[in-house]
């Protein structure tokens, strides 16, 4: 059944904080809102100012509430990659209804049973995704609701960050009057907007040029497989700028913004620009391939220390080669650079939509695009993990026996089964004992020799 309704999504950049309304009619993406406002409180991407990064969020979403004319309450917000961890994870239930018709709530029970696990303290599960169900042995099933079984097993994968990093984003979006309806993984919704399905099957390296960080995921087998964040981004292109010409940031940012070339191949020798020297009453005169050398050298110790990550990864040899996005990735020269650097073919991803065709702006769209095109399984998967859910045990009968799927393979071998006890948050109906007389004897014998020991000592 085709999506419809209102969502909103937000990207938290180190520069510029970016909200987008979207309203889904029967599956379609329509774009109605998009704000943005000057980022404060940030540095390489992470949060370090809780109330100047909500003042600033606060002001995009107004915008986009203007624009679109509507009251924003809830967003769904971006969580970078950084110390993103990925396991996979399997949990089995017994189907124990009646009918032995598949519900919701054997999925959750299911998606549960596979969420226990010891996490550390600093660390928590954003997010988890089914990759298959079984059904009886039947494998490959997308969702088993409606189906008949007696043993529902999942598989997926599980996403972990730091509880810092999580808590400070929403405590950010608390902070700014709004709730948080879901927390997307950044690189997981890029790569479900910006790759093709042949691109996410084979192998694509996606390198999201920030302006604080940048990140680099690797994504095969549709699933994502690596992430490495770096603090480098065009910030850093900016600072050299202003170190190397001893020209303020600002001055810096706007040569880098309208000159900038990355690749010194493409600069023209001959074209010459004023440039405000610090200390000095009189612009000076420098070429446009010499400011080319400037951008080229941090890029590409941007790109080298990239490609040493992906061949550390055994990721080099990527079929789909390399996509480039963030803001960073839209100066001229770049895909040239990072084609000669990587020695991986390379294309610059901008996106589609009327007035947002500029790879800044590839994120937040997918965050949106991300949330719009899940199915009823992936919601109902997603609410295992959300602090609101509870799960209401079934009117068990009598104590049920499976076997786990962790000694599946020993347990053929040696013809036994494994005694599974109910979980931990289920509690059996308490049956009164139908005769307490024993424990009454005992009592009373116990009492009778405490008596002759105390008269003994009086």
């Amino acid at each position: 059944m085709a999506k419809s309704g209102l969502y909103t999504g937000v990207d938290i950049g180190t520069n510029t904080i970016k909200v987008l309304v979207a309203e889904y009619v029967s599956g379609e993406m329509n774009i109605i809102g998009i704000g943005n406002a000057k980022s404060d409180g940030l540095k390489n991407g992470i949060i370090v100012d809780i109330e100047k990064v909500a003042t600033a969020l606060r002001k995009a979403v107004n915008a986009a509430e203007e624009r679109a004319g509507i009251t924003i309450e809830q967003v769904n917000v971006s969580i970078p990659a950084n110390q993103l961890e990925m396991e996979p994870c399997q949990g089995m239930v017994p189907i124990v209804g009646d009918t032995k018709e598949i519900t919701d709530n054997d999925v959750l029970q299911a998606v549960s049973n596979a969420l226990m696990r010891g996490i550390v303290p600093e660390r928590e599960i954003i997010t988890v995704e089914a990759t298959e169900f079984t059904v009886d042995g039947f494998t490959g099933i997308s969702d088993p609701r409606g189906m008949f079984g007696v043993r529902l097993e999942m598989r997926g994968l599980v996403y972990t960050g730091p509880r810092t990093l999580i808590h400070n984003i929403r405590k950010v979006v608390e902070r700014a009057g709004l709730a948080t309806e879901n927390i997307v993984i950044a690189p997981v919704a890029m790569s479900h907007y910006v790759l093709s399905e042949g691109e996410r099957e084979f192998g694509t390296v996606m390198i999201d040029l920030g302006a604080g960080q940048t990140t680099v995921s690797l994504v095969k087998d549709q699933t994502l497989v690596l992430t490495h964040t770096s603090p480098e981004g065009g910030d850093y292109v900016t600072k050299d700028i202003s170190t190397v010409l001893n020209t303020s940031l600002s001055a810096a940012e706007d040569l880098k913004v309208n000159y900038g070339e990355a690749s010194t191949e493409r600069a023209s020798a001959d074209e010459y620009f004023l440039v405000d020297v610090v200390g000095q009453t009189e612009p000076e005169q420098i070429t446009e391939y010499y400011l080319s050398q400037i951008i080229e050298a941090r890029l590409t110790q941007i790109f080298t220390r990239i490609n040493q990550e992906l061949d550390n990864g055994h990721s080099l040899d990527a079929p789909g080669g390399v996509v480039l996005l963030g803001g960073t990735s839209a100066m001229p020269g770049v895909v040239d650079l990072a084609t000669r650097v990587l020695k991986l073919n390379a294309r610059l991803f901008v996106p589609g939509e009327m007035g947002l065709r500029n790879p800044a702006f590839a994120q937040v769209i997918s965050i949106v695009n991300y949330i719009g095109n899940r199915s009823d399984i992936d919601v109902l998967v997603s609410h295992a993990v959300s602090s609101d859910y509870s799960y209401v045990a079934p009117d068990y009968q009598e104590q049920t026996t499976y076997t786990t799927p962790a000694v599946q393979s020993e347990v053929v071998a040696s013809q036994q089964t494994t005694e599974v006890n109910e979980p931990a948050y289920y509690q059996a109906p308490v049956t009164p004992a139908a005769n307490q007389e024993p424990e009454e004897e005992t009592e009373g014998i116990v009492g009778r020799v405490r008596n002759i020991f105390g008269n003994l000592f009086d």
